[in-house]
C-alpha cells in the first residue's frame, strides 16, 4: 500500500502545482519541456547510482524474438537484456502518450477551466483498468470490487462531468481521456514483462521521447519562455517521474484493476483536503461525500483478506 500512497501523493502534487502557479498564463510547451528535462535528469541520476546503463542497439535486436513472445503471451517475466530491451521499446511508445496527455490536459484547462479536465483526466483510469482485465484477466477480489466501485463513484461525483457536457462533448476532453489512460497503461505494460530493476531505463526513455517532442513543438511555436514557465516545469518534473515509478511498484503488488481506481480517487482526496486545509477552500456536502468514498475505496482495495 505504501507505493500506492506515494504514487497518489506525487500525482496530486502535480495538479496542486498547476493550481498554485496559475497555468492559464503560462507557455504550456515550455512548462512541459522543462518538466521532461527534469524527469530525464532524475532518471539518469538513478541509473548512475544503481550502476546500470541502457542496452545496446544490438542487444535490443537480439532480444526481439523474446519480446515478440512476451507480446504473444508465450512469456511473462523477461530477464537480463530482454527486460532492458522491453523497457526501451515500451518507453518509446509511452513517451508519445505522456506528451500528448500532458499537452491536452493543459489545452483542456485553458478551454474548459480546471474541474472538467480534472474529471476526464481521472476518469482516464478506466482505460488501463479495462485493458488489464481484458488482456490479462487480473481479477480483483470481491472486497476490492466494492472498493473499485466506490473509487469510480468518487471520481464521477467530484465533478459530475455529465452535467456540463450537455452542450456537446469536446474533442480535447476525449483526447485527454484516451491519451491519459494509455499513458498510465504503459506503466502496466512495462511492469507486466519487465524487471523492476529496469524501471529507471523505461522512465528515462519515456521522458526523453516526450522531451524531444515537447522541445520541437516549443521551438516551432516560438512563444516567449519566462522564468516562471521553467520553474513550474522543474517543480512538476520530479513528481511526474516518481508518480510513474511508484505506480509501477504498486502494480507489481496489487491487480491493475484495483490500483488505477484507487490512484485516481486518492489523488482527488489529497487535492480536496489540501485545498480545504491550506487554500481556504470550503468543503461542500458533495466534497465530504467524495472524501469519504475515496478513503473507503482505498482501504477496501488494499485489504488482504
Amino acid at each position: 500500500m505504501l507505493y500506492l500512497l506515494l504514487a497518489i501523493g506525487c500525482s496530486a502534487s502535480i495538479a496542486l502545482i498547476f493550481r498554485i502557479s496559475e497555468t492559464r498564463d503560462m507557455n504550456r510547451y515550455a512548462v512541459t519541456t522543462a518538466n521532461y528535462v527534469t524527469a530525464c535528469i532524475t532518471a539518469v541520476a538513478t541509473l548512475v547510482v544503481d550502476g546500470r546503463s541502457l542496452p545496446s542497439i544490438g542487444g535490443i535486436i537480439d532480444s526481439l524474438p523474446q519480446l515478440a513472445g512476451a507480446v504473444a503471451g508465450r512469456a511473462d517475466l523477461l530477464t537480463g537484456s530482454a527486460s532492458q530491451a522491453w523497457a526501451v521499446c515500451v518507453g518509446l511508445v509511452a513517451g508519445v502518450f505522456f506528451f500528448l496527455a500532458f499537452i491536452y490536459y493543459q489545452i483542456s484547462v485553458r478551454n474548459h477551466g480546471v474541474s472538467l479536465p480534472g474529471a476526464f483526466a481521472k476518469l482516464g483510469i478506466l482505460v488501463p483498468m479495462s485493458l488489464s482485465l481484458v488482456l490479462w484477466q487480473e481479477m480483483p477480489r470481491t472486497i476490492q470490487w466494492l472498493g473499485i466501485a466506490l473509487a469510480v463513484g468518487s471520481i464521477v461525483l467530484v465533478n459530475r462531468p455529465a452535467d456540463r457536457l450537455r452542450r456537446g462533448l469536446k474533442a480535447s476532453l476525449l483526447l485527454l481521456f484516451a491519451f491519459g489512460g494509455l499513458a498510465e497503461f504503459s506503466n502496466k505494460v512495462f511492469q507486466r514483462h519487465g524487471l523492476l530493476e529496469d524501471k529507471a531505463i523505461f522512465l528515462l526513455v519515456t521522458f526523453f521521447v516526450a522531451f524531444v517532442l515537447s522541445l520541437v513543438v516549443t521551438v516551432r511555436r516560438g512563444l516567449p519562455v519566462r522564468r516562471r514557465d521553467i520553474l513550474t516545469g522543474v517543480a512538476v518534473g520530479l513528481p511526474n517521474l516518481f508518480s510513474s515509478s511508484f505506480l509501477i511498484e504498486a502494480l507489481d503488488r496489487i491487480p491493475a484493476a484495483a490500483v488505477f481506481p484507487a490512484y485516481g480517487a486518492g489523488t482527488i482526496l489529497v487535492i480536496t483536503l489540501f485545498g480545504a486545509a491550506f487554500m481556504g477552500e470550503r468543503l461542500t456536502g458533495r466534497d465530504r461525500a467524495v472524501v469519504a468514498l475515496a478513503v473507503l475505496s482505498i482501504v477496501l482495495i488494499n485489504l488482504r483478506v
